[in-house]
């Protein structure tokens, strides 16, 4: 028995040396018959990705609080509805006031967080984000993300309104259709000032700018404008209306797409737009040749929305400057500025207010600059207003002294808006830090020191011959310290910077024609000739206008008048067992009426009843 469990034994070992244990057992576990059945799910990046980015969307979500969820559900209904009413409460009011109170300092939800809230509307969502990327250009500051991106949604939201089959069935109202006009400008103004700053420019962003293609390209944006004015028939509409015809020609003439308050409104905005487009680019003679159909006067369509008014006014009152019609602009801008003083406890309450007035004290410089070159009693409590504010400078550019040029440069780079270079097609990431000598601002700004250092001693002219009725030519050029010939020279300047293209109140142009028609006028009261060397002067004495004093006077007493009416009536207190009660009071009796007879004077209104 031993013998054969040694032999076991022995056979075992046999196994061990000679079987092979691969062939005996196989590859058990190792072989990848089943490996298709077993492995782990495979997931692209993309769809990890949206899968990441789903759940930080539902993080976001959930951190918006209650009621501006509920504001952004109303907002949406109201916007389906087509409910004017409720649109500008939400817009003008909800907006703001969420904005104040959640969104100060951060952005608003991203359109994709708020999508369920508003069942994936994409008309609401492009609305949206024009609010989302006004108020990240406002309160915050944009990457170049945002501002292509903001470029994108414009995009969309303007194929929308252009390329449609037919007018879309949408309504807003006009602040918020002017406020579209005003930013989408915007947008493009300071993506141009921030695209010109090269040397600031990371490589990455420098290469999107290369890749970026037409991203607020000048061409674009006058594009879009030209459009809008174009499809709304605007000008068609407006010279229709003029001249009386009935709605129903009317309606004919401008088609189905000129009859919606959404285009009207659109196109009459965009007119105001291409101004202050083409006032950017410094071309002011086209500037004011769109507005060729539009008539400066309160009965305008602009002055329902008092943003665009302002603007309107500022733009073209710089447009009068540029082109040396200073009469034109200092009516523009008197008309305006007693706008806005008489409108300015109304404009108190508006979310634009600081915007306001910030353009009226540029307003105030520009007239200065104006008056200071062609000097006018057209009103004088806004010259007064500007002499006060610009006090100094003014004092400079009155007198014509050596630093008049650095006060006119001083205001007129406060004042003017700022210039753009569209950039080279074949290179985007040029501008003016590129190409310093090319600076559009400092450009314009040389033109116009141009002129105001050729008038530089007209008011040294005037103050002599304002002392004389004649004078030896010989005589004024030894107080010049000039030459007769020189003498000769600036007497002529003097004569040329007196006459002016100017717009005649009363006259056909003023009312019928465009901005750029006009009549040549003396602006000076101040003529002379010269004759066998000498030089015989005349002076116009203008009279007071009493008709502007009066309503001045009359408006503030119309002032003093409201503010009595606003003040609560006196009160008195009469104590009733515990408590107190309020009594308005009363007319007096006949004890407290001095003297007696047949009428009595009621001390505290001064009424006469009878007795």
């Amino acid at each position: 028995m031993s013998q054969q469990r040694m032999q076991l034994w022995a056979a075992e070992a046999d196994i061990d040396e000679d079987v092979d244990l691969n062939l005996a057992i196989g590859s058990y576990g190792q072989s990848d018959r089943y490996d298709d059945v077993i492995q782990q799910p495979q997931i692209d990046e993309a769809t990890l990705l949206a899968m990441q980015q789903h759940m930080v969307q539902q993080n976001a979500f959930a951190q918006i609080p209650d009621p501006v969820k509920a504001f952004i559900v109303h907002f949406h209904q109201a916007v389906l509805d087509n409910n004017l009413a409720e649109i500008t409460v939400a817009y003008e009011s909800g907006w703001n006031k969420y904005t104040e109170k959640f969104y100060s300092k951060t952005e608003w939800p991203e359109a994709e967080v708020i999508a369920p809230l508003v069942n994936d509307d994409p008309i609401f969502l492009i609305l949206y984000r024009e609010l989302y990327y006004r108020h990240v250009y406002s309160r915050l500051q944009p990457d170049i993300d945002d501002r292509f991106h903001s470029y994108e949604n414009s995009c969309e939201l303007f194929n929308y309104l252009l390329n449609s089959d037919g007018p879309v069935q949408l309504e807003l109202p006009e602040q918020w259709l002017w406020d579209i006009i005003d930013e989408f400008i915007y947008q493009y103004q300071v993506f141009c000032t921030w695209r010109s700053k090269v040397r600031s420019k990371t490589d990455d962003e420098l290469g999107m700018l290369a890749e970026g293609g037409p991203v607020w390209s000048s061409y674009s944006v006058l594009n879009v404008l030209y459009s809008l004015m174009q499809k709304s028939k605007i000008n068609d509409y407006i010279i229709a209306q003029r001249q009386g015809k009935s709605p129903e020609e009317i309606a004919e003439i401008v088609g189905e797409y000129g009859q919606r308050p959404l285009y009207r409104q659109l196109g009459y905005f965009s007119i105001i737009g291409l101004l202050r487009v083409h006032v950017l680019l410094g071309d002011f003679t086209l500037a004011l040749k769109v507005m060729d159909s539009i008539e400066l006067n309160q009965k305008s369509p602009f002055t329902r929305v008092t943003a665009c008014h302002v603007t309107t006014y500022y733009y073209v009152g710089f447009c009068y400057i540029m082109i040396r019609r200073y009469p034109d602009a200092i009516r523009t801008f008197v008309t305006i500025l007693n706008f806005i003083m008489r409108m300015k406890q109304y404009h108190t309450r508006s979310y634009q207010y600081d915007q306001i007035s910030k353009t009226a004290d540029r307003m105030y410089a520009l007239f200065a600059m104006c008056h200071a070159l062609s000097p006018s009693r057209l009103d004088d409590n806004i010259a007064n207003i500007a002499k006060e504010r610009f006090s100094e400078q003014y004092a400079k550019m009155s007198r014509g002294s050596q630093d008049a040029g650095a006060a006119f440069e001083e205001l007129f780079l406060y004042a003017c808006p700022n210039y753009l270079i569209p950039p080279d097609p074949a290179d985007p990431t040029s501008g003016a830090e590129a190409a310093p000598q090319l600076d559009a601002t400092h450009r314009h700004l040389s033109l116009f020191l141009a002129d105001v250092a050729a008038q530089s001693q007209v008011p040294t002219l005037r103050s002599f011959l304002k002392l004389y009725t004649s004078l030896g030519a010989k005589k004024l050029a030894n107080f010049l310290d000039a030459d007769e010939e020189e003498m000769v020279q600036e007497m002529m300047v003097v004569k040329q910077a007196s006459r002016s293209i100017s717009r005649v109140p009363g006259s056909e142009h003023l009312t019928a024609g465009g901005l750029l028609d006009g009549e040549t006028i003396t602006t000076s009261d101040l003529n002379f000739v010269i004759a066998e060397n000498m030089v015989h002067i005349t002076e116009s004495t203008v009279g007071r206008r009493y008709a502007g004093w009066f309503i001045k006077n009359t408006e503030r007493t119309q002032k003093i008048l409201d503010d009595l009416k606003a003040l609560p009536l006196p009160a008195s207190r009469s104590h009733q067992g515990q408590g107190q009660q309020q009594r308005l009071p009363q007319a007096p009796d006949s004890s407290q009426v001095k003297g007696g007879g047949s009428e009595r004077k009621v001390a505290w209104g001064g009424v006469k009843t009878a007795a």
